[in-house]
């Protein structure tokens, strides 16, 4: 018999927060679950920590190793091993609660749902929650996307705080050697499910690493818009394909919030005007004003409006300030 739910574990030199990682697991309050856990290369002592669990939960830990290829590669390799009826992913550095996959997995089951949602929560090295990440305000459990698909245009994009039929990855998988691969591939999966389904239960425990990839602000922050550029190619080809304003929505979020989000911590002046240049040409070819931009609604509130004073005024100074000056105002707000 097929467990109900397989969780991909990609492990890379996580060796400080790996056990707490795979004991929230273990401890799992559902019993038929098969964790895959992929070394993706590793060269401290991860490998000796996946050891000790799999010689201890044999009937649990599915354990690999592989030569180091990266996260994307990593979760496509455990979707190779995968078994279970439905599938989700969890970072080696985070934690979950112990009744996550139980709830999530019944409430697919409840409503015949390819994709389950819980929120998730930032929290530091000891564990102080930082931040609430609240994932879909004001929804019921059921979402017949039919009826609500602005979902598609509000919704985070972590592959993290789901689960998946399984049948989703038949014919996708996590594009290789680019960072953001979540927003290239899991927009893609909603746009082939017709219900999905959520809980207000803040499940995941997302840990904020001061020496994560994230940290890094490099020119992949330019993967953010080639991924919304691969995701447009799949919507114009999809049953939604008629819901141009949900797409355009979409496109403000990621390819343009989003994006300058990250791009705000990009040190290099050149290459934050390179950076800059390719969101003007990005937003000019899909007809994105600034107007459209401040006048986004996410889940029916106005998006700029929502945000701290400090991203507003980074906002304004995105679109109302000559690009040349940016880095110098905002060097001087920030001291």
């Amino acid at each position: 018999m097929r467990p109900k739910v397989s969780v991909i574990v990609p492990v890379y030199n996580v060796e400080i927060y790996l056990e707490k990682c795979l004991n929230s697991l273990i401890n799992q309050q559902l019993s038929d679950i098969e964790i895959i856990v992929v070394n993706d290369g590793s060269k401290d002592n991860s490998q000796q920590i996946i050891d000790d669990f799999a010689n201890r939960f044999p009937e649990k830990i599915k354990a690999f190793t592989k030569e180091n290829g990266g996260l994307s590669d990593a979760r496509n390799f455990g979707l190779k091993h995968c078994t279970g009826n439905y599938i989700g992913f969890v970072d080696s550095d985070d934690y979950v609660t112990e009744d996550m996959f139980a709830e999530m997995y019944n409430l697919a089951q409840k409503h015949n749902a390819e994709m389950v949602i819980c929120n998730l929560q930032k929290v530091d090295q000891f564990g102080n929650v930082t931040q609430k990440l609240t994932q879909i305000p004001n929804m019921p459990e059921k979402i017949d996307l039919s009826e609500h698909f602005f979902v598609f245009s509000d919704l985070s994009y972590f592959a993290c705080n789901k689960i998946f039929r399984a049948d989703l990855f038949s014919e996708k998988t996590f594009k290789k050697g680019i960072h953001f691969e979540d927003i290239q591939l899991i927009p893609q999966l909603l746009l082939n499910c017709k219900t999905i389904a959520q809980t207000q239960k803040f499940h995941y425990q997302y840990l904020e690493r001061t020496d994560s990839i994230t940290k890094t602000h490099t020119l992949k922050g330019l993967d953010i818009l080639n991924a919304v550029k691969d995701v447009e190619v799949v919507f114009k080809n999809s049953s939604f394909s008629n819901r141009t304003i949900e797409l355009k929505n979409f496109q403000i979020l990621e390819g343009v919030y989003t994006f300058l989000a990250y791009l705000a911590f990009v040190k290099d002046k050149s290459t934050y005007l390179q950076m800059r240049n390719a969101l003007s040409i990005f937003m000019k070819e899909r007809q994105i004003s600034r107007n459209d931009v401040f006048a986004y609604k996410r889940f029916g509130e106005n998006y700029f409006s929502s945000l701290p004073i400090t991203k507003r005024i980074y906002y304004l100074i995105q679109f109302f300030v000559p690009v040349g000056l940016h880095k110098i105002i905002i060097s001087k707000l920030s001291k």
